[in-house]
């Protein structure tokens, strides 16, 4: 008789912002959630966080569900004024954060890891996750970024990256309909995701 027990799914950790500043509606987490109802693959286990925009909260918490889910892939999505594009980062941050988060506070000293890299860079090659979303005609265009902005998108990446490098992600996406929807956006980050789980099997 054969085997019909399943193969093991592939856990992906996907965070998504709250509100904050002018951003009464986080287009993050509504694109996260938005992936949420529709999935990944079938062989992908996504789970996903909604994230409130306090640097305590951020030190605390993504240490925690690294620990929990021990995933394949963690990807942060944060929304930026600026953006464009779907905005892929290849880098954060240690030190310089001194924008108070919603609920006035900063780090102390203006730093996420005390003692740790000034800038840790994901093993993830982001050129070739872009050219792939940029190849799959996702209704998405997508850019590569080196700077996450010095706020709570640069902190959580930070987070993450000190915890392992080698799979960790940062995605920025623009304001709702400015010019994706949330559809649009969710497309963009599914695709974002395939990409960067066929870069880990190949290591």
């Amino acid at each position: 008789m054969g085997d019909n027990s399943e193969a093991p799914k592939t856990t992906v950790l996907l965070t998504g912002f709250g509100p904050f500043g002018s951003h009464s509606v986080n287009a993050s987490w509504v694109a996260v959630e938005q992936l949420s109802k529709e999935g990944v693959s079938e062989d992908v286990n996504l789970i996903v966080e909604e994230v409130p925009v306090l640097y305590n909260h951020v030190r605390e918490s993504i240490p925690a569900l690294w620990q929990k889910h021990k995933p394949k892939l963690v990807v942060h999505v944060g929304v930026s004024s600026i953006a464009q594009a779907l905005t892929l980062e290849q880098q954060a941050h240690n030190d310089g954060y001194n924008k108070f988060d919603v609920k006035g506070d900063c780090p102390p000293d203006g730093c996420c890891v005390q003692n740790s890299a000034s800038c840790i860079a994901s093993a993830i090659d982001m050129r070739k996750v872009c050219e792939e979303v940029n190849a799959a005609e996702c209704g998405v265009q997508a850019v590569i970024s080196m700077d996450p902005g010095r706020y709570l998108c640069d902190f959580i990446f930070y987070t993450s990256l000190n915890q392992d490098r080698s799979c960790s992600a940062f995605i920025h996406v623009p304001p709702l309909n400015q010019p994706y929807t949330a559809k649009q956006l969710a497309a963009g980050i599914r695709e974002s995701i395939k990409a960067m789980l066929r870069q880990l099997q190949t290591k």
